[in-house]
């Protein structure tokens, strides 16, 4: 099915995307994997090409580009084929919308041209050991100095993705009591400089996939964070929580769906040379069938992501919408990829086979960002039950 939803620019972009990750990814990222993470000049070359800094305005070093568009090319193009460039996503996609939004003029002039060039990295700190997707649940907290220039943080994170190689951490923390009125209320936004006294990394998680992600534990142990350094208003991190969790959602949806759209590529690469019973693997009905299962799958997946996409553009797409994009393409990439695996027989579950890969990265994607069940609990209420 023929997609409009890119101009010409984005193609050319994606060209561009396609031709550095074949030369600069490609015949390196076994030795990543082994090492569980990117080297640091990754990063810098990223920035280079400008995807570090594509929602960066240009006064502050970046490309300045609205929308999410370029965003989705870079995620088809790293995703899609089963490759992950450490925790350039997150710093990219998720962090800086927070600085760009909430950031006051002199934190957008110290932080975001070093962001934008992957001389600084960012990490955002939001899950805790007893506390997932009940964010009102976090228990890290921070109270104002009796001078009052610092805040003092203490607590714990963990499935930090790319904390292991931050520079910079946005760790939402407690500095005022909840209330039984509003359990929600009192949380903030401080920026955590990973070079602090009393900042620790802790383990770096052993995960089934996304092996170059450096997803890790960080604990504070009173940790001076400069008042300078709150981002927004004090108490309002959950509704700042929940606006870009839109953006962040609408991200994994686009990668979930190109991901299942490799792996069809790549079944069909292997069907056709791989032969059984004296004929190609691809001549069987149940192949046949299989296949025409996914592609038709992935087509009304993609259909609805593209529409969100389109949304996105004009700041129209709603929390429910994305919800809805991320629960379909998600559930979806998971079914697809495992019957695509299937057809691999058991070279699919070797790793040396990029099918393998992606079925070991596509499970995550139905927990982070919210679960699936999260999800429906937010189309719910859109439904007024």
């Amino acid at each position: 099915m023929r997609r409009t939803v890119f101009t010409e620019d984005h193609e050319a972009f994606r060209e561009t995307i396609r031709s550095f990750v074949a030369k600069e990814v490609a015949p390196v990222y076994a030795e990543w994997e082994a090492v569980g993470h990117p080297p640091r000049d990754l990063f810098r070359k990223l920035g280079e090409l400008g995807v570090l800094g594509i929602e960066v305005p240009e006064e502050y070093g970046g490309s300045g580009q609205r929308g999410f568009k370029y965003q989705a090319v870079v995620g088809e193009e790293t995703f899609g084929p089963g490759y992950m460039l450490g925790g350039s996503n997150v710093h990219s996609n998720i962090v800086m919308p927070y600085f760009i939004r909430y950031g006051t003029e002199e934190q957008k002039q110290r932080w975001l041209p070093r962001c934008a060039t992957g001389e600084t990295m960012t990490a955002i700190a939001m899950t805790e050991p007893g506390t997932g997707s009940d964010l009102a649940g976090i228990r890290s907290h921070a109270r104002l100095s009796e001078d009052g220039s610092h805040w003092i943080l203490n607590g714990a994170k963990t499935f930090i993705s790319g904390g292991f190689m931050a520079d910079l951490v946005l760790v939402v923390c407690r500095t005022s009591p909840a209330t039984p009125e509003n359990r929600r209320g009192g949380l903030s936004l401080l920026v955590v400089d990973t070079g602090s006294e009393g900042f620790a990394v802790g383990r770096v998680l052993d995960k089934i996939g996304f092996k170059t992600s450096d997803t890790a534990e960080l604990s504070f142990t009173d940790v001076h964070v400069p008042v300078e350094n709150l981002l927004g208003e004090e108490g309002w991190a959950f509704e700042y929580l929940g606006a870009n969790l839109v953006q962040e959602r609408l991200g994994i949806a686009v990668e979930a769906c190109a991901q299942a759209d490799w792996a069809i590529r790549y079944a069909l690469e292997y069907v056709r040379s791989r032969r059984v019973f004296g004929q190609p693997v691809a001549s069987f009905q149940n192949t046949k069938f299989v296949l025409a299962e996914c592609a038709a799958e992935v087509a009304a997946a993609r259909a609805l992501v593209d529409r969100c996409l389109e949304l996105r553009e004009t700041d129209e797409l709603t929390a429910a919408d994305a919800a809805k994009a991320k629960l379909v393409c998600t559930e979806t990439a998971g079914r697809v990829i495992d019957k695509c695996l299937q057809l691999h027989g058991g070279y699919g579950y070797m790793r040396e086979y990029p099918i393998a890969r992606l079925y070991a990265d596509i499970r995550v994607t139905r927990i982070v960002g919210g679960t699936s069940e999260v999800m429906k609990s937010v189309i719910s209420k859109d439904l007024g039950l």
